[in-house]
């Protein structure tokens, strides 16, 4: 069983730091600062905290309660405050320089929209039962728009598969406003910042993992996570050891990732799934029902019924 409560002691490794947040009048977490011209607005995940937020909703025919980011218990606003912990951070100069550097200098086919620039937090439903765990925000993807996996043909893949197997409201994902809603499932990444060229050091996959752990620790329902990669693979196992029950037994030999690959085991189970970028859709590495597949998998073990 996961703990729920504070991750780690004041002053460990596992505490994210703290920063100061206002609220506005129904409650959600807002930010009163504006750097160089970067979005400001928090949470970056886009919770929101009123119960007339969610709605019942029959999917493939079956009702489901559908969130933007849902209600129904203290935790929504946790994780809402948690995402604006998340957005303020700064602790990697290097990834700090680069996302605000790409807010500033936008593509030319964003040239008008302004960017998010900052850490994205995870989003989804807060009595998630499978997690669905990638990289690092894209540099025009979810650094432009704030929310994990949105404006970006990997978003595009990834949450028309979440809507195929009845975890979304619709199949398309562009923006934070755009009415995409999650049922029994969060989205989130390892890392929260784009990295230039993609790639994350070792430092700031370690720097960004007492996020990770906080996030987890408030999806108590979680059962399954979906890792999106190695890298996701690596993080989900470092996360596993981390908030695994005192005594708890490590998995030895260190399981190896793979399409499909299962590892059993507390304080939830791993699935493996390519990472739904271009070079593996575009070459077929990945394909629409071998992520569906996933998926599927991912909903048994959640025992979660359609």
């Amino acid at each position: 069983m996961r703990g729920c409560g504070s991750s780690g002691p004041p002053g460990s490794a596992l505490e994210p730091p703290s920063s100061s947040e206002e609220s506005d009048a129904s409650g959600a977490i807002i930010g009163s600062s504006c750097r160089k011209g970067i979005h400001s607005i928090r949470p970056a995940s886009g919770i929101f905290t009123n119960p007339a937020n969610s709605r019942i909703q029959s999917h493939s025919g079956i009702s489901q309660r559908w969130y933007y980011c849902g209600v129904q218990s203290q935790r929504p606003n946790a994780l809402s405050a948690l995402a604006a912990r998340i957005g303020d951070c700064r602790r990697c100069p290097r990834l700090v320089a680069w996302r605000e550097q790409v807010a500033r200098e936008r593509r030319a086919a964003f040239a008008e929209e302004e960017y998010w620039g900052r850490p994205v937090a995870g989003f989804g439903d807060p009595a998630a039962r499978v997690l669905l765990l990638g990289l690092a925000p894209a540099a025009h993807g979810a650094n432009r728009t704030g929310r994990v996996f949105t404006g970006d043909r990997s978003g595009d893949f990834l949450f028309a598969a979440l809507w195929r197997t009845g975890f979304a409201n619709q199949a398309l994902s562009r923006s934070r406003d755009d009415g995409l809603r999650l049922s029994d499932a969060w989205v989130t990444a390892a890392v929260r910042c784009a990295p230039p060229a993609n790639r994350p050091t070792p430092a700031e996959r370690e720097r960004c993992l007492p996020w990770s752990v906080s996030e987890l620790e408030l999806l108590d329902e979680l059962r399954v996570v979906v890792c999106l990669g190695a890298f996701a693979w690596d993080a989900a196992l470092r996360l596993s050891s981390v908030l695994a029950a005192p005594g708890a037994v490590a998995r030895r030999p260190r399981p190896r990732f793979g399409h499909g690959a299962e590892v059993a085991g507390e304080p939830y189970s791993l699935i493996g799934c390519y990472h739904p970028s271009q070079q593996n859709t575009f070459t077929g590495r990945l394909t629409e029902p071998m992520i569906d597949a996933v998926l599927e998998r991912a909903r048994s073990l959640a025992e979660i019924e359609r």
